[in-house]
């Protein structure tokens, strides 16, 4: 059985009814000595990562901040991404994370929506930082993070947090309070913000514990970024709930990967779906198996034949699951357990037998459907957000009757495992991002020499999505696909830039003139020959 702490409720509490302060006083009390974290370099112990965190605390509170404000995190993985998070989680503050390819506007958008009085960023973006916090008047303080001396307007994070004694007495913090504002995009332009609640974390990382049959021998390994729920609720709250050591990589590199894997003596490793695929094209080396890890987990599904294959040839299991910001239970596969094709598994549960998670398939009504049938996938646990930030009509669609309305398709079979069918609303999945094709959209209808724009998905062969946008010029104008890139990759995170390209006189549209997307689907088998493509054009738009 894995060893899993925090797991004793409180009086008049269930066991996953804590705030992120108490179940940190839980875990750093088992192995104060332990090495928590390996990041950017340093290796920091249970009790000194607590200690700063107490510090941060200090830090922000004597800024003014207290419950319910909102930080904003525009970091690398480095570890003041978790002094801020817990610091701010102990006095009830709220971290907001941003992508760090995100653009002036784009992080202007998160900063006035979340109204942060505080903005922590790094020197090595510290321009768009700096562009970005001078268009959002609710930015009272700017926090610089990095080796050199703060700039003009930035007061020093290391100097400050050395100078904050550990907070003495915290304020009280419910397990229902936001600990976090997690910005996912959805399909009607601006991203929105996930409420994370405290016990959401709490529960997430007794789950994994459990899922991954950990103990505190365990090397959790990510090079997933921190603005992503992941690596927060998984190798993060997994690696404590666990008593286990972390080892934090910046980003995925095909090329180090395996080596940076080895060098970490990494047990338990953490994916997004197109990291596989890409593995997998790796040539074969007569080391692939000379490595220590036990697991993978990620998602979404991959066939049988491909699981298979990749597990025989690094020597490790794979199991993959359903989940979403929103909700940090959807379904798991079980190690070694049955395996059924494209299946993401089961509803997932929690190591208290009190913690229920139900999953179903409900129709356009709301209604349950037969096993068997596709319709809307539906969650119900105490882990599920708090609803979207100051958002009560996004909020209201996706929170009904208790349940959360995944706008994802799906059905089950008779023993309850989940296939998932496809996304309801028009989103596109590309390099683990979620895109919003009316947010690219709007960019790209802001070029001069164009008229209309619809964005799509075409496939990838890396598993998920590449984008294509189809263009209608302006007339007398020749929009050029090239101008056309390079516009967006000056307006959008890399990921949004699309791929593709077509130019073409009119669209389809409905008798209310939207463009009929479907139809633009469905016009042909291959959607990519003949188009422009900003890859095989050997345009490099990556920051």
């Amino acid at each position: 059985m894995s060893s899993i702490l925090g797991l004793e409720p409180l009086p008049d509490r269930q066991s996953w009814e804590k705030s992120l302060g108490e179940f940190l006083e839980i875990v750093v009390g088992s192995n104060p000595d332990k090495i928590f974290v390996e990041i950017a370099g340093q290796r920091i112990t249970y009790s000194d990562f607590y200690r700063r965190c107490r510090s941060a605390a200090t830090m922000f509170r004597d800024l003014g901040i207290g419950h319910g404000d909102r930080v904003c995190l525009f970091l690398p993985n480095v570890p003041e991404v978790l002094y801020t998070w817990f610091g701010l989680a102990l006095i009830g503050g709220i971290a907001v994370t941003i992508n760090t390819a995100y653009r002036r506007d784009e992080m202007a958008f998160i900063l006035n929506n979340a109204e942060a009085s505080t903005l922590v960023a790094h020197e090595s973006l510290l321009d768009v930082a700096t562009q970005a916090a001078d268009i959002a008047p609710c930015v009272r303080h700017r926090l610089f993070v990095g080796s050199d001396a703060a700039p003009s307007g930035w007061g020093g994070y290391s100097d400050l947090l050395a100078a904050s004694p550990e907070i003495a007495e915290l304020p009280p913090v419910a397990p229902t309070d936001i600990s976090m504002l997690q910005y996912t995009s959805g399909t009607t332009g601006n991203p929105k913000g996930v409420q994370v609640t405290h016990q959401m974390y709490v529960s997430a990382g007794q789950g994994f514990a459990l899922w991954t049959q950990a103990t505190p021998d365990d090397r959790f390994f990510t090079c997933l970024p921190y603005f992503h729920a992941n690596a927060q609720y998984y190798s993060t709250m997994g690696t404590l709930a666990s008593g286990a050591t972390l080892v934090v990589q910046d980003r995925f590199s095909a090329s180090r990967f395996w080596n940076q894997v080895r060098d970490a003596r990494a047990t338990v490793v953490n994916f997004i779906g197109m990291m596989m695929p890409v593995l997998s094209k790796n040539d074969p080396q007569p080391d692939d198996t000379d490595n220590t890890v036990r697991l993978f987990y990620g998602s979404p599904s991959f066939s049988p034949a491909f699981l298979s294959g990749f597990e025989q040839r690094f020597g490790t299991d794979i199991i993959v699951g359903f989940g979403m910001t929103e909700t940090c239970y959807g379904t798991i596969e079980t190690i070694r357990g049955e395996r059924r094709p494209n299946s993401s598994g089961q509803p997932r549960q929690h190591p208290d037998a009190a913690f229920e998670n139900t999953v179903r398939i409900v129709d356009d009504r709301g209604v349950a459907v037969a096993n068997g049938q596709p319709g809307e996938i539906t969650i119900r646990n105490p882990a599920t957000m708090a609803g979207y930030w100051r958002n009560e009509t996004e909020t209201n669609a996706s929170l009904r009757g208790g349940w959360l309305f995944t706008g994802d398709l799906g059905w089950l079979d008779d023993d309850g495992y989940l296939y998932f069918v496809d996304r309801k609303k028009d989103v596109i999945r590309r390099r683990g991002e979620n895109i919003s094709s009316q947010e690219v959209e709007d960019v790209i209808k802001s070029h001069e020499s164009v008229l209309d724009c619809a964005i799509i998905a075409v496939p990838s062969d890396l598993g998920e999505d590449e984008v294509k946008a189809y263009i209608t010029p302006r007339p007398g104008a020749s929009p050029q696909p090239e101008d056309v890139i390079y516009w967006c990759a000056d307006r959008l995170a890399y990921f949004k830039v699309p791929r593709y390209i077509e130019i073409r006189d009119e669209l389809p549209r409905t008798p209310s003139l939207r463009v009929r997307k479907d139809v633009l689907r469905q016009e042909r088998e291959d959607l990519i020959s003949g188009c422009f493509d900003r890859e095989a054009a050997g345009i490099q738009i990556r920051r």
